[in-house]
């Protein structure tokens, strides 16, 4: 594997702009003279206290990427002016006067602190300046000095020590904070352990994987070199191959099989490149397979920001669904019909993380008597990501494997407003907001409605984060999936703060304790506030009342009041269930019914009706005016034949 020579694929991560560079440190410590001469191949004579941002020759670097060094003042006076350089840079150079200590203490007691609290989270080089000024009977071991700095600031990429006047290791300077801002270490290897980092052994075997057309866990000799083609526009000779797999051999046995280079192989090279200090040629690999510093696809690989109305949602497509279909039964290594947690963690082994470690989607999906994931959990999960964060669900589905147009994975739906009007939803994923008091029940029908154990206690939600998903099969074959989000009391004044906060809410649930009239009364309380604010907003969304606990006797007007409460508001009769007894009366095909029919189930409030009731009247209005104009025109019209008759015959 070659290590990005002339001819290697260069890459900017900065853009147009190129490498800025922000010089930063005490009082006399040699930036501006730094900086000048690097520009100018030669010491200056005089220089300014503060200089201008200065471009560096493109020359000076092989990578030929424009170079802008900023010169910063250390004046408490011009204190916010350098926070603002700060800020903007692509790398920090630290300097220190070799021939005064202080400086160099001042290095962790103050500058590395301060830019940890300012939050610049770029490379540092730590540079010692005047090295000529430094009395030879005192030698220093830069190594000795520096590395307990470097263990306590693990930001700093490199230390060197130049000397201005004597044009020593000036360039260098600069060519190490270039380096560490287009080939930085720390994403890709840890210097404590002395090994790859994790998200660069995922983003590394994912590309092994890529390459290995033929799938048998090995990279032939031809493999290997349309790899080295592909990454660095050069084909590998055969005596090169045979050095390659020889170097590999020697230090690790099983590096190399008959079938060629090994996954293990292949990550013994990159890291013995990172330990010669090699790193552009990894950096190469990872660029050219569109990996960002981040170790993550870049923007350009996935879908623009998705334009939508805040009432449509995100799916996935068929295409994508079948892609994962596959991927399911291809990762259930041992044909059980799920997926074990090893084999979840395998099938993401190839993805920065597993997003599904995090909430909300952690425990969102269904899974078997043993924790596996069934086939309809591992999909409803993937329904969630696309509904909640569609480029992230895409960049995910590359990583493992999906070799179709991002595109073509998702899917926009129609606008919800315009269902309504339509009076039907043909979406896939439908998205049911659960409200109501505490201690009503919410948790509970999200635990039943993916399987999760009925709790022996009460344990509040305290965000709204808590989701379940899962597939609802109807009549006819037809299978749908519904994504409950519970809302906790406490949460729903925040919630309705928000103009468009039931723009993606297909159908709202109100659970409320059957044994306790507050219980009932507040879930009334919530149910006219989201039913007001849809009416205010133009959001109305179909509710469905559920009478929770149906196990336990209810309160004594429980029927009488909740049946007129639901007439009042134009809407179905409480559906009691029990799910500690698992009668759930069908309440989750229920919920997909409302949804698929919007314009049904929408309460109606007095302030609602009043206002219904006025417009019709201004309609009325407006149309006994419109009437009473035309009446009046054909009026004066007749009148107008009648004179000019009567003129005539005159």
């Amino acid at each position: 594997m070659a290590g990005g020579g002339a001819n290697a694929t260069r890459w900017n991560p900065t853009g147009a702009a190129g490498v800025r560079i922000v010089v930063a440190g005490d009082a006399k410590t040699g930036k501006s003279s730094l900086i000048l001469t690097a520009a100018a191949d030669a010491f200056p004579p005089s220089v300014l206290s503060v200089l201008p941002p200065t471009r560096l020759p493109d020359d000076m670097f092989p990578d030929r990427v424009p170079v802008t060094v900023v010169d910063t003042s250390s004046s408490t006076e011009n204190r916010g002016k350098l926070v603002e350089e700060l800020r903007r840079a692509d790398a920090v150079i630290l300097t220190y006067a070799c021939d005064r200590p202080e400086t160099l203490d001042r290095l962790s007691t103050f500058w590395l602190p301060e830019l940890r609290r300012i939050e610049v989270r770029v490379p540092v080089i730590v540079v010692g300046c005047m090295l000529d000024k430094r009395d030879d009977d005192y030698p220093v071991s830069l190594e000795q000095v520096m590395s307990p700095i470097m263990q306590q600031f693990r930001e700093i990429e490199t230390c060197i020590e130049c000397s201005a006047l004597k044009f020593i290791q000036v360039p260098e300077v600069f060519y190490y904070a270039q380096k560490a801002v287009l080939h930085p270490t720390a994403p890709l290897f840890d210097q404590e352990a002395q090994t790859l980092k994790p998200r660069c052994v995922r983003a590394l075997k994912r590309i092994f994987i890529l390459c290995d057309q033929d799938r048998d866990g090995a990279l032939s000799d031809e493999e290997l070199n349309d790899f080295q083609v592909k990454c660095f526009n050069a084909p590998l000779q055969p005596a090169e191959i045979v050095g390659v797999k020889k170097v590999v051999q020697e230090k690790l046995a099983e590096g190399v099989s008959e079938r060629g280079l090994t996954l293990t192989g292949f990550l013994f090279l990159h890291a013995l490149f990172i330990e010669k200090g090699r790193l552009e040629t990894t950096w190469t690999v990872l660029r050219k397979f569109g990996y960002n510093n981040e170790i993550r696809l870049s923007d350009d690989r996935l879908p623009p920001p998705i334009k939508k109305h805040p009432d449509q949602s995100v799916e996935l497509t068929n295409e994508a669904v079948d892609f994962l279909r596959t991927i399911f039964f291809t990762y259930d290594i041992d044909g059980d019909g799920s997926l074990r947690a090893p084999e979840v963690e395998d099938l993401f082994s190839t993805a920065p993380e597993n997003p599904w470690n995090e909430a909300p989607y952690r425990d969102a999906g269904e899974k078997n008597a043993l924790g596996g994931l069934t086939i309809d959990g591992f999909l409803s999960k993937w329904a969630l990501m696309a509904l909640l964060d569609p480029i992230r669900c895409v960049e995910y589905l590359i990583y493992i494997g999906y070799a179709g147009d991002a595109s073509t994975a998702i899917r926009v739906t129609r606008r919800r407003r315009l269902d309504r009007k339509k009076q039907h939803s043909d979406r896939n994923v439908y998205q049911c907001f659960v409200f109501g008091p505490k201690e009503a029940g919410k948790s509970a029908l999200l635990n039943s409605f993916i399987g999760r154990p009925f709790p022996g206690e009460y344990v509040p939600t305290t965000n709204d984060n808590n989701y379940a998903a899962h597939i609802v099969d109807q009549p006819g074959g037809i299978r749908k999936t519904l994504v409950l989000r519970e809302i906790p009391e406490d949460g729903v004044h925040n919630l309705l703060s928000s103009k468009d906060a039931l723009a993606a809410c297909d159908v709202a649930v109100f659970v409320h304790d059957s044994t306790r009239e507050s219980s009932w009364k507040r879930a009334t309380e919530l149910l006219l506030d989201v039913a007001s604010h849809g009416e205010a907003t133009g959001y109305e969304v179909p509710c469905l009342i559920v009478a929770a606990k149906d196990d336990l006797e209810s309160f004594v007007t429980e029927i009488q009041n909740s049946t007129r409460v639901s007439q009042d508001l134009g809407i179905e009769a409480p559906i009691p269930i029990s799910t500690k007894l698992g009668d759930l009366s069908n309440i989750f095909l229920r919920i997909v019914n409302a949804a698929e029919h919007p314009h049904l189930s929408i309460p109606e409030t007095e302030a609602g009706k009043s206002r219904k009731h006025y417009h019709r009247l201004i309609s009325r209005s407006l149309m006994f005016v419109s009437v009473g104009a035309a009446v009046a025109v054909v009026g004066l019209a007749a009148y107008r034949v009648y004179a000019a008759r009567r003129n005539s015959s005159s």
